[in-house]
């Protein structure tokens, strides 16, 4: 276990790295030669250790001396020399063997290359080095290989020197002329198209910008090319930060664990976010890839200039540019639809971890496995404390708080608390009380009621907050809560009021201590309050509004985000009152005012497409599963699943006509085009095909309707995905026909594989079994994976659920098979478990039963062990 508290500075300084990788057939030799000295502080005749995993030693010398083997020890963690001057060369000379590296971390083959993923802990896989992020030194790198098989030879920084050698192989160098740690390595060595442009900087650099991929890919570059160069003048213009080497590339692989990796330099992504064309991919898809490529652009600042001084802290460089990512895609799409998309993914994420026994501050005190630490709380619940800094300070001293930040710690690791106080001293706020937040764990409830004063024309806003004990922390200090109010009254019009001899329609409250009363002044009668607008802070909030009062903020509410909510509660209490009627077996009745409230969105859909298709998609049932557990009532899967149906069937034939109506009237004619309006409209005609598909009449007739002519991957897969429920044979000649369209395209097949394994149909689990054994499936790919086991286990609830305790076994099997090949998607699959505890038997006990034979397998990684002790307690 490794824990914050005993952190402390390496004995060492590391001046420069020079690496000579030599690529042959079946192995790497990789030769490392280091520049050290002793800190003057250290402790006297220190031994040197250094990071290392699963190389061979071919030589190491000290000074230009061959060191013998009692001169130094390796081990299962690195390698210790016992003996070392205070100023020192080292040089060593290791083998690795790429082709065996199954768990994609440090070097490894990715199809026809072979490429590196070193954060957090790859780089020791690589040679022998002090593999910690506050350890920065310059990088020169030579790689040399065989020509023909790996024309494309990269690394970070600016290439240098080029030469052909005997034999067929080539070689170049890199150099990075900017200090960073050694997670920020990257090689990438292959025979790749490029797609070239370029960019001239706010500071008169121009930028060659490369993006290598497989030939056959090479014509699908094109919008992450545009999304790169909108992020980079975007972030010139915002924040100031240009580039500040002469080539950024980017590089796609089918075979990685993660979204994709900020490299100085050499980002290395999973092609899912780099790939697309309108008759491939969907518009997710291209919103996704705008926004990752973004956030690793991003990250040329927020995480390689200024970097973390522990993997404590990575929450410092992960949630701040998250937050940064989501304010492009905000100005580059919808600024309202991407909070709620946000705030959807942090509940269905990040609060159910807080929650659960993986519940940690997002700067954890502890942790066994750093790779299990890469979690919705430290990038999702980081951006958003992020955000609460903004909030609170405000725009301008937000900016000049980065401008400070940059100014004081660009080349250096640095902490949390460096990051706050350059806002503090930008600003001139005290946040110290607002420190909490990076310590303590778990989701703020906050209760909220008003009173009026009639003769005084007093209003009182009382705000109180509660902080749940986690795993590890009780007794919890309350946190500092920004709150964005406004009242409306009756005929929904946003009321003046006075507050702290400030006029105005619209305020800021900083909620500090458990309880306050906030005052307002100018107050009439049936004021609604419309609280945390534009959801300004993490939390839990309960209210006691009624149900036309929060039909008036979904009619009303001048916050977009405001409005998603209140449709969303009002939806979450009838599913609530139908779950108690289906338990005591009474009639279950749609509310009236539901059906009304829907229909009055869906009939001006046209004002906002993008908005009204957030507040008119239902709750998923793991949504409900959560919303339950919040409510500590034990969840019951086909009880969900049956009261969510009734609900869908009645709202799809209550608002059949307008369903319809707004199918042909959101149409988007002519060609695809990726831009935000045409998207709303799309968003909004499949959501309606969902609902017409309820139909039990002409469902399945109308989706093959609109599968057939569908003219992009949008509409194709919204069809697709909704015909795979569906017990007839024409579902099967449809999943056939476009598994022969486009078997030679691997993102596309995941789509594939993803339809079938969340297909409702019985015999799902059995089908998902058998795609196993199709010749585009395999386990060593995270990808293929995460489409067909994760969105089973993850995305499928209902066949997932079942009480014979099949699909658990099922996941536990993968998870075991997945510890062998690769420990860090097994340990994100296992964690599907993690909210046993909160469902009602049969399924609680073998849920447990199932963590339980994992937890018994010899010699299960670190990386699943952390996971399911967690989850067992």
């Amino acid at each position: 276990m490794h824990y914050l508290k005993d952190y402390r500075p390496w004995d060492f300084d590391l001046s420069e790295t020079r690496m000579d990788i030599c690529i042959h057939d079946n192995s790497v030799e990789v030769r490392t030669r280091l520049i050290l000295s002793r800190k003057k502080d250290s402790e006297i005749k220190a031994p040197l250790f250094l990071h290392g995993e699963e190389l061979e030693i071919l030589e190491i010398s000290l000074d230009g001396r061959l060191l013998s083997p009692k001169e130094f020890l390796q081990d299962s963690k690195g390698l210790t020399i016992f003996d070392v001057p205070d100023t020192f060369t080292l040089f060593t000379r290791v083998r690795i063997f790429p082709d065996q590296n199954t768990a994609l971390e440090g070097l490894y083959r990715a199809g026809g290359m072979l490429c590196t993923q070193c954060e957090a802990e790859g780089f020791r896989k690589i040679t022998f080095y002090p593999d910690r992020p506050d350890v920065m030194a310059t990088f020169r790198v030579r790689i040399e290989a065989d020509k023909k098989r790996y024309p494309a030879l990269l690394s970070n920084g600016n290439p240098m020197e080029k030469q052909d050698l005997d034999g067929g192989r080539h070689s170049l160098v890199w150099e990075d002329p900017h200090p960073k740690p050694s997670y920020l390595f990257a090689l990438v060595a292959g025979d790749l198209a490029c797609l070239k442009d370029r960019f001239h900087t706010a500071e008169g650099l121009d930028v060659s910008l490369e993006i290598y991929t497989e030939h056959e890919n090479a014509d699908k570059s094109g919008h992450a090319m545009k999304s790169l160069k909108k992020a980079m003048h975007w972030d010139e213009l915002v924040f100031g930060l240009s580039y500040d080497l002469s080539t950024y590339m980017i590089v796609a692989t089918n075979d990685f664990n993660m979204g994709a990796m900020e490299n100085k330099g050499l980002n290395i992504f999973n092609s899912k976010y780099v790939l697309a064309k309108p008759d491939t991919a969907t518009d997710t898809d291209f919103e996704g890839i705008e926004s990752v490529i973004a956030h690793e652009y991003f990250h040329n600042w927020t995480g390689n200039r200024v970097t973390v001084k522990n993997w404590f802290q990575l929450s410092l460089k992960e949630g701040l540019t998250v937050f940064r990512d989501q304010e492009f895609t905000s100005d580059m799409q919808s600024r309202s639809v991407k909070r709620i998309q946000d705030v959807r993914s942090l509940r269905a994420r990040q609060f159910p971890e807080d929650a659960g026994p993986m519940a940690h501050p997002i700067r954890p005190e502890a942790y066994m496995e750093m790779n299990n630490f890469y979690t919705a709380t430290v990038y999702d619940k980081g951006a958003e404390v992020i955000r609460m800094i903004h909030t609170i300070i405000g725009p301008e001293s937000f900016r000049k708080g980065m401008d400070l930040y940059f100014k004081r710690h660009d080349g250096r690791a640095v902490t949390c608390e460096d990051f706050v106080v350059a806002m503090e001293d930008a600003s001139g706020k005290d946040l110290s009380r607002f420190r909490l937040w990076y310590s303590q764990a778990g989701t703020p409830i906050v209760y909220a009621s008003t009173e009026l004063d009639k003769e005084k024309s007093i209003l009182y806003l009382t705000l109180k907050q509660e902080v749940p004990d986690t795993p590890g922390q009780s007794d919890k200090k309350p946190m500092t809560l920004p709150v964005k109010a406004a009242f409306f009254n009756e005929k929904g019009e946003q009321a003046f009021l006075e507050f702290r001899g400030r006029k105005g329609d619209a305020f800021l409250l900083l909620l500090e201590s458990e309880e306050e009363t906030f005052v307002f002044e100018g107050a009439s009668e049936g004021l609604v309050p419309s609280l945390l607008r534009e959801f300004s802070a993490p939390v839990h909030l309960k209210t006691n509004l009624e149900d036309k009062d929060l039909a008036l903020l979904l009619a009303m509410d001048t916050d977009p985000f405001n409005r998603w909510e209140a449709g969303r509660i009002l939806i979450n209490r009838t599913l609530l009152g139908l779950m108690e009627d289906y338990r005591e077996k009474r009639e279950l009745h749609l509310p009236e005012g539901l059906l009304l409230a829907f229909g009055t969105v869906l009939e001006n859909a046209d004002k906002d497409p993008a908005l009204a298709a957030e507040i008119l998609s239902m709750p998923t049932e793991i949504e409900l599963y959560h919303l339950l557990a919040a409510e500590k009532i034990p969840v019951s899967p086909p009880e969900v699943h049956d009261v969510r149906n009734f609900l869908l069937d009645r709202l799809a034939f209550g608002l059949k006509d307008l369903w319809e109506r707004a199918f042909e009237n959101f149409q988007t004619p002519g060609d695809y085009v990726f831009k935000a309006e045409d998207v709303a409209r799309r968003k909004m005609k499949n959501l309606a095909l969902f609902w017409l598909s309820r139909l039990p009449d002409t469902g399945f007739e109308m989706v093959g309707r609109a599968y057939k002519e569908a003219e992009c991957m949008t509409d194709r897969m919204a069809a697709l995905s909704l015909a795979a429920h569906f017990e007839d044979q024409g579902v099967k000649e449809m999943l056939d026909a476009f598994s022969r369209q486009f078997e030679k395209d691997a993102l596309v097949m995941d789509k594939w594989f993803q339809v079938q394994a969340l297909s409702l149909r019985p015999d799902t689990l059995k089908r998902v079994r058998e795609l196993m054994s199709h010749p585009a499936f395999s386990m060593k790919n995270p990808n293929k994976v995460r489409a067909l086991i994760g969105a089973f286990c993850s995305g499928n609830p209902l066949r997932f659920h079942q009480k014979d305790g099949s699909g658990y076994n099922f996941l536990a099997e993968m998870v075991m098979e997945l510890d062998i090949l690769n420990p860090q998607v097994g340990s994100r699959m296992v964690s599907v478990f993690n909210p046993w505890k909160t469902f009602a038997e049969p399924w609680r006990s073998a849920m447990e039963k199932a963590l339980k034979d994992i937890d018994s397998k010899e010699n299960l990684s670190p990386d699943i062990r952390e996971v399911v002790g967690r989850a067992l307690g």
